[in-house]
């Protein structure tokens, strides 16, 4: 018994050593074996706000974990060493990749080497494609307009609606028809329930817990918890996606069959089915679709849902970028000597005069009109710097490394650069980092450009995403016209925070009501 008392005594003198050691660390505070678990369990739903905390005090913090370390970095001069500088040092790497694996498959955002050279090559290849980018303004012209019938009568019925939802439905719709050539109609008046986009949204949740839980293996070989939720969301998932490919090789096959070359669709689904010379496996087809289902859908709606928001919670910013869009729309038109639709016909119903007025503001927008909008750039920028759409994105480590800070990197841990944090930095930004200004985008008048290693919702260096002006084309479109036609107003009560998973979406949506503009 003496002696147990003993052990006991030594051991929880172990831990007070360990713990008073700390005292003076910058970091999260550690426990023997558990590292900082605990602690960033503990903030697990605030996670990016709790590094905040830390960046505020630290440029670099670093978390140790039971079986690895997490290197969090916002300094700038850091981030272009992991993104460019030392690139290869730092890929995706095999952690990352397994805990993803299940969802992204070996797909261009969960590959490093040839794998992914050979899929960014044949993705750049697309998007500098001048039909897919004439193909893609129509499409996201046609679906803005969709959601805009919708918000009408939403206003007329003075019903409260989910922004949010109605933006996921759109982007889906759109990178469905743009990426892979399908339409599947989820942004419909009565809403109905897609289970490929609700299976999606689980199973992205499930994989980013991963990265805190260091059960998860043990959960998946029993199929316990999550895991045995996420073995469901996954089929449905499959389902989806593999009926997605049949059906463009069944149309590629009957093309050629029937000689009719040109009938083949230029989507990057039907790119990636060519330049595969029809050895493309359907696995690997699969991959490519949900990695840019997961680019083109959850990224730019959680990002037109926060602009929204913001210009809602702002309203010299909502004022200003309407007076915008109506002197666009007052400029245009003489331009193009187009006359409007008025208000005060009375031989025509409110409603079909408003979606009227609506479809023909909507044919002057296009590519080179859409960036005239200056101000409008400068909110979605800003949103983007506040509320990025990857809030973290963590990468292996190869080699040992120092980085110019002079942190140690350790091979086999994970750096992860932040860029929450990052436009939440008054060292990055200036005092008024935590505000929400567009005006900080302009000098002198004039839009400026960020490096990409202080401005990283793009990501930066060899992996820059490739979709970003075909990001823009769509929030500007859509933005253009919802922001011209609609003020909206928070539902009372209503909580807006963010939901843990690799997307910064909204944990309980973005619920509102309408208000239609002359």
């Amino acid at each position: 018994m003496g002696g147990l008392m003993i052990l006991i005594c030594m051991f929880v003198s172990w831990i007070f050593i360990h713990r008073w050691s700390q005292r003076n660390k910058k970091g999260p505070k550690t426990w023997p074996f558990l590292g900082a678990a605990i602690e960033q369990l503990m903030n697990y739903d605030r996670m990016h706000d709790w590094l905040v905390e830390y960046f505020s005090i630290s440029k670099t913090v670093v978390v140790p974990m039971p079986f690895t370390t997490y290197t969090y970095i916002a300094d700038p001069v850091n981030v272009e060493h992991v993104l460019k500088t030392n690139f290869n040092n730092y890929p995706k790497g095999e952690v990352y990749h397994s805990y993803m694996e299940v969802l992204l498959g070996h797909g261009i955002f969960n590959v490093d080497g040839e794998l992914w050279k050979k899929q960014r090559k044949t993705a750049s290849l697309e998007f500098a494609s001048r039909n897919l980018r004439d193909f893609s303004t129509k499409v996201f012209k046609e679906y803005a307009l969709k959601l805009s019938s919708i918000l009408n009568q939403a206003s007329f019925l003075n019903q409260q609606i989910d922004m949010q939802e109605l933006l996921m439905r759109m982007t889906l719709d759109s990178i469905c028809k743009v990426g892979f050539g399908v339409e599947i109609g989820t942004l419909n008046p009565n809403s109905p329930k897609n289970s490929f986009a609700q299976a999606f949204d689980t199973a992205n949740i499930i994989v980013t817990l991963r990265f805190i839980d260091p059960l998860w293996k043990i959960k998946k070989i029993l199929n316990l918890g999550s895991e045995g939720q996420l073995d469901k969301s996954i089929k449905t998932i499959d389902d989806f996606t593999y009926s997605v490919i049949r059906t463009r090789k069944a149309e590629i096959e009957d093309a050629k069959k029937s000689d009719q070359q040109n009938q083949i669709k230029n989507d990057i689904l039907s790119r990636f089915i060519e330049l595969g010379e029809n050895n493309a496996s359907d696995k690997s087809l699969r991959d490519v679709v949900l990695n840019f289902v997961i680019a083109g859908r959850d990224t730019t709606a959680t990002t037109l849902s926060w602009a929204i928001y913001m210009v809602m919670t702002h309203s010299h910013v909502a004022e200003k970028l309407y007076l915008e869009l109506k002197t666009f729309e007052e400029n245009q038109a003489k331009e193009e000597n187009v006359t409007l639709p008025q208000c005060d016909d009375e031989n025509k119903d409110e409603h079909e005069l408003f979606n009227q007025r609506v479809v023909q503001f909507s044919k002057l927008l296009n590519k080179d009109s859409l960036e005239r909008l200056h101000y409008l750039h400068a909110v979605i920028t800003e949103t983007l710097r506040l509320y990025p759409a990857v809030p973290q994105d963590p990468k292996g480590v190869t080699e040992d490394d120092v980085l110019p800070d002079g942190t140690r990197i350790k091979a086999g841990g994970m750096v992860t650069y932040v860029p929450y944090s990052m436009g939440r930095m008054e060292y990055n930004w200036g005092p008024s980092a935590a505000s929400f200004n567009p005006e900080r985008w302009f000098h002198d008048g004039v839009l400026k450009n960020e490096s990409p290693f202080k401005f990283t919702a793009f990501q930066a260096g060899p992996r820059i995403c490739l979709g970003k002006d075909s990001a823009y084309l769509q929030m500007r479109m859509v933005l253009a016209i919802l922001c011209r036609f609609y003020k909206f107003n928070l539902v009372p009560g209503h909580q807006v925070k963010y939901r843990m998973m690799t997307i910064l979406s909204m944990a309980h949506g973005l619920k509102i009501t309408i208000e239609k503009r002359s």
